[in-house]
């Protein structure tokens, strides 16, 4: 996933009828580029990838409590409670950042594949892993001694957004092949990559309580997989410009970043999964995430510059982001 300058938003998405949500908006002060926002249900704080650093709101309070920091192009961030520590994906110097979670200090950084981007850690093992963008790998690093255990894993492919089974496998999307894939965080190699189709540049990734995976797509799908059989289940259309999807009440939520809106996708019938809802965001969102306690959604934009005629004939997809725009969206269905 880029860092997020910006996109060209287009009208409101037509799959579903838009609903009201109770939303409110949290400004975040520094750059106006972000990527993955994540939430600890358990502690109810938000983690914004925020360019160079790190912002951590208090999803309760809504306000910025903590920052890490350096971390120079960060994309994601990995909260591994159980070691009091968190782990973020620094594309900027190709390592995981480590800091403590307790004081948002840094404890060291760890030299990991070309372009982290995706992050996730397997409480099971005790294990980190970064997805790495331009070397096409995976790293994985012990979260304890910070010992790197395998530098590569080779992928055959640009890894996406990946997720923690709970199961002793990390799921994530490859997104020039249009596959998923099943990592074994053991044994440390891949057991299962299928296709995603008709899913093209799959990005954002979720997973439900039956272990069923949420693939949002480049060309305004959301697909649905069972990674166990490596098969899709069914797909349903969503907004424009997707880039991240969260679960919650037993509905997939994908953040539509040109469209400003998010496409609320449900199991209607067994195996039959249709677009519900749409709810109103803003242009620019386009990662989210959930606390399902707080039945709460969080979306990260800014305000835009108003594209000229020339701007859209030369960047047509990148108005400027105004600077200390910067908000997280809350977002209640």
């Amino acid at each position: 996933m880029r860092l997020f300058a910006s996109t060209v938003f287009a009208a409101a998405c037509l799959c579903a009828s838009a609903v009201h949500a109770d939303t409110s908006s949290i400004p975040v002060p520094g750059p106006v580029r972000w990527d993955y926002v994540s939430v600890d249900a358990d502690t109810h704080r938000v983690y914004l990838a925020h360019s160079t650093q790190v912002d951590v709101v208090d999803a309760q309070t809504q306000k910025v409590v903590q920052q890490f920091t350096p971390t120079p192009g960060v994309h994601g961030v990995a909260v591994a409670a159980d070691l009091g520590r968190a782990f973020t994906s620094n594309g900027g110097s190709d390592e995981i950042g480590v800091f403590d979670l307790a004081t948002g200090k840094s404890l060291g950084t760890v030299k990991v594949g070309q372009k982290p981007d995706a992050i996730a850690y397997d409480p099971l093992t005790h294990r980190v892993f970064s997805f790495n963008g331009k070397s096409l790998d995976i790293s994985a690093v012990d979260g304890k001694t910070l010992k790197v255990l395998a530098r590569s894993i080779p992928v055959g492919g640009t890894p996406e957004f990946a997720v923690n089974g709970g199961n002793g496998q990390i799921y994530f999307n490859i997104e020039d092949r249009s596959e998923a894939a099943v990592l074994d965080t053991q044994a440390l190699k891949l057991v299962r990559r299928y296709s995603l189709a008709p899913c093209d540049e799959p990005s954002g990734l979720a997973i439900d309580d039956k272990h069923r995976l949420y693939s949002v797509c480049g060309n305004q799908l959301m697909v649905v997989s069972d990674p166990q059989t490596g098969k899709v289940l069914g797909h349903a259309p969503i907004g424009n410009g997707p880039d991240g999807v969260a679960w919650m009440d037993g509905k997939a939520y994908s953040a539509n970043g040109r469209d400003g809106t998010i496409s609320v996708v449900a199991e209607v019938a067994p195996g039959e999964f249709k677009t519900v809802a749409t709810l109103k965001s803003e242009p620019g969102a386009r990662t989210i995430a959930a606390d399902p306690s707080l039945h709460a959604l969080f979306t990260p934009t800014a305000q835009f510059e108003a594209a000229t005629a020339q701007d859209a004939a030369s960047h047509p997809k990148r108005p400027r982001a105004l600077d200390e725009t910067f908000h997280l969206l809350v977002i209640k269905p």
